[in-house]
């Protein structure tokens, strides 16, 4: 494949774009980039060809690799682009002999774009160091072997599947049990056979509605990780209860890869990201820029080997975002006594009410344990006495009935006044992102005149 790739033009720095369905060849693509030096810029398959639009002119790739049925609108926009089809049976027929370029450690290795919920995606780029230190530091931090089978029901466009679980594998000389979706089905029939899954939160509480997540179908596994979005302690009890396995969740983001985790052996606290990775600082800081003390909340700064290098073609945006050296997460948290970080929220979702701050993954977590309710989100929109009203979005568990004045009444007696949401709207589901990620944004902009 690097053969190929350099048979068809492409040298060091340029980028090559792979916008196709899940398959084992992207990894092998993935790496033929790598030794190629050509940056490796994974897309949503989902995306419609006006969508892919923004990343053909912000990138500039020197190649499109597509399904085949895209080729020719890519063409018409300009891109040379090439079904991966073809471009495998080009690969087949190159030569095996390559001769590598010298790499160094701040070559930019990939380039992933941030969903773009608010504004113009960005491209991060990532280097060869911020990609090898992380798998490094978690090949230790989770005792990654040979012996180990991955099982890999995440997408490969994300940092999540494509980097955290296949770069921990490949460093290890693991297999994987390569699913092209998470299907309950086809998770619950391979999990006879692996000893770790990584997923989302969605697929932990999908699997816990199915009865036939038993602990035998869990004999083997050792290890279960969950990540990209807020795993609620009410999810991490039943999961425990149901397989005898505690989750065990950690922190990261495009720009960082990972940055905590709850321990291997030791205390995985729900509700809770752990710990720094080795070699990573995380400080939390007040809005005078002081560093605060456990028990206090604020916003999540990192630096280490795994911070990026800043974003694709926007030096002033890469400045913002950067403090002394320091990454500025955009995430609000706080360390307990024993150094474990929680994640509050991020910066753009702490609700001022009447001039207080109210945190939302506090009063999710209180919300999560009111029986009928299945998930909750915080968001805080306009009202005209104070500034924002707390709301809260929920939906319920499997034929639970719930009722707004109930909810409150349940939080009156977990919550300080003024964190008690002034409305609790119930929904049948909320807007997510591909790796479900609830999208907070756009349930402010729905309710957004909810108080006039």
């Amino acid at each position: 494949m690097a053969s190929a790739l350099i048979a068809l033009g492409l040298r060091k720095g340029d980028r090559l774009l792979v916008q196709v369905e899940k398959c084992e060849a992207v990894l092998t693509l993935y790496l033929a980039c790598l030794r190629a030096g050509v940056v490796f810029l994974p897309v949503n398959p989902g995306y419609t060809v006006a969508e892919t639009a923004h990343f053909l002119t912000d990138a500039e790739p020197a190649l499109a690799l597509v399904e085949a049925e895209r080729v020719a609108a890519l063409a018409a926009m300009g891109a040379r682009s090439m079904a991966l089809g073809a471009f495998l049976a080009q690969a087949a027929d190159s030569s095996a002999n390559f001769a590598d370029p010298d790499p160094a450690p701040d070559d930019l290795a990939a380039i992933l774009y941030t969903s773009g919920t608010t504004g113009r995606s960005k491209g991060v780029m990532l280097s060869r160091e911020n990609l090898a230190s992380n798998a490094e530091a978690l090949l230790g931090l989770w005792r990654f072997s040979e012996d180990d089978v991955l099982l890999h029901a995440l997408p490969v466009f994300h940092t999540h599947g494509l980097f955290v679980a296949t770069n921990c594998a490949l460093y290890a000389g693991a297999s994987m049990i390569f699913q092209r979706s998470f299907a309950p089905d086809a998770v619950l029939a391979a999990l006879p056979q692996a000893t770790v899954m990584m997923g989302v939160p969605t697929f932990y509480t999908r699997l816990l509605a199915d009865a036939r997540l038993m602990p035998d179908l869990c004999r083997g596994m050792r290890l279960f990780i969950s990540g990209s979005a807020p795993l609620s302690p009410a999810t991490h009890a039943a999961w425990r209860d149901r397989t005898g396995h505690a989750i065990l969740e950690r922190y990261g983001m495009t720009e960082t890869n990972m940055i905590t985790s709850n321990p291997y052996d030791g205390d995985r606290r729900a509700g809770t990201v752990g710990m720094p990775l080795p070699g990573v600082e995380v400080r939390v800081i007040g809005p005078d820029g002081a560093v605060l003390p456990p028990g206090e909340a604020g916003a999540i700064e990192v630096r280490g080997p795994n911070v990026f290098g800043g974003y694709w073609m926007m030096p002033e945006k890469t400045a913002e975002e950067f403090r002394d050296g320091w990454f500025v997460t955009g995430d609000l948290g706080a360390f307990d006594a024993e150094g474990y970080l929680s994640i509050l929220g991020r910066s753009k979702d702490l609700v001022i009410t009447g001039g207080l701050n109210v945190y939302p993954a506090e009063v999710e977590a209180a919300l999560d344990d009111v029986p009928g309710i299945a998930a909750s989100a915080v968001i805080g929109v306009p009202h005209p006495d104070f500034g924002e009203a707390v709301v809260a979005c929920v939906i319920a568990s499997p034929g639970a009935v719930l009722e707004e004045a109930g909810v409150r009444a349940a939080l009156r007696d977990r919550l300080a006044a003024f964190k008690v949401p002034k409305r609790v709207l119930v929904m049948p589901e909320f807007p997510r992102n591909a790796m479900g990620k609830v999208q907070k944004a756009e349930l402010r902009r729905v309710h957004a005149g909810l108080f006039g």
